[in-house]
């Protein structure tokens, strides 16, 4: 083409981008309600829809978004706009009208092309509220449990390896909660149900950052209820996986001014334990 031709093309699409930005300001919710919006196309209505998000109206984008699915129920247009309500609702922050139309988008078009897409918005939904130790870890759970259906139903889609990340993210968040409970107890002295929490990382979340921690306050907690098998067990798997840490430095300055040695002794579960990571089937 020429660049006559070009400059034709290129002021052709201004007036287009024009004329569409007049349509769209037709549908604003500034004018008088007598042009209703039923009377614009479902391209229309998505196309503001998209205005508004580029403006960073995310709401009002959900709102059109929305009303396609309603005025356009079986047309191609109220698939598209179901997953783009879905994300619009989701950068708003609204995280369970974005769940219901992701989940909408999965019950009708379980084999859509953006199925993958409606899935992660569905686990961010949840993920995303995940921001801080001290809050119900229900979210966390459920953020698990949607991203393992993406990795494990979309393994090849360029939303799995982000979905690993954030389920490694979420499982090593599980582990500090239980972390921050032992620790809580620890500090009061109450060592029985600081074992339980620091057990349930050892043997649960043993391939999170917590673990060598949660070994070293098992060490703590055992040898002030005068359990010297658990501690010196616990302490001989920390020195086999975790020798160059600090928390292992802690626990044999602990055992040993105490006369005792990292080994495992006794018959109980961090023995059990013990055997099977010398094995090769733990850590």
């Amino acid at each position: 083409m020429s660049r006559a031709g070009d400059r034709i093309g290129f002021r052709a699409s201004l007036l287009a981008a024009g004329l569409a930005l007049t349509v769209l300001s037709a549908c604003g919710s500034g004018l008088p309600d007598n042009i209703p919006l039923e009377n614009y196309t479902a391209e229309e209505i998505f196309e503001r829809g998209e205005f508004e998000l580029a403006r960073g109206q995310a709401d009002d984008a959900a709102f059109y978004f929305s009303e396609i699915e309603r005025l356009y129920p079986y047309s191609e247009w109220s698939k598209r706009a179901l997953i783009m309500a879905a994300f619009a609702y989701h950068k708003d922050e609204d995280y369970p009208a974005s769940r219901a139309s992701a989940q909408r988008y999965l019950d009708f078009h379980p084999t859509g092309e953006d199925a993958a897409y409606a899935q992660y918005l569905l686990a961010l939904s949840y993920y995303d509220q995940i921001d801080e130790i001290g809050r119900d870890q229900g979210l966390t759970f459920q953020a698990l449990q949607a991203l393992r259906v993406v990795i494990e139903r979309y393994p090849d889609s360029e939303y799995a390896r982000s979905s690993v990340l954030k389920f490694d993210l979420a499982f090593d968040h599980l582990a500090a909660k239980e972390m921050e409970i032992g620790r809580y107890y620890l500090r009061r002295d109450h060592f029985a149900a600081a074992t339980n929490r620091f057990r349930v990382v050892v043997e649960d979340f043993q391939t999170t950052s917590h673990t060598p921690e949660a070994l070293h306050r098992l060490v703590e907690s055992y040898l002030s209820l005068g359990l010297t098998d658990e501690a010196q067990t616990a302490g001989a798997i920390l020195g086999y996986n975790y020798q160059s840490t600090e928390w292992y430095e802690d626990s044999f300055a602990l055992l040993t001014g105490q006369g005792l040695e990292p080994q495992s002794i006794g018959d109980n579960w961090l023995s059990a334990i013990y055997r099977q990571m010398i094995r090769g089937e733990w850590l």
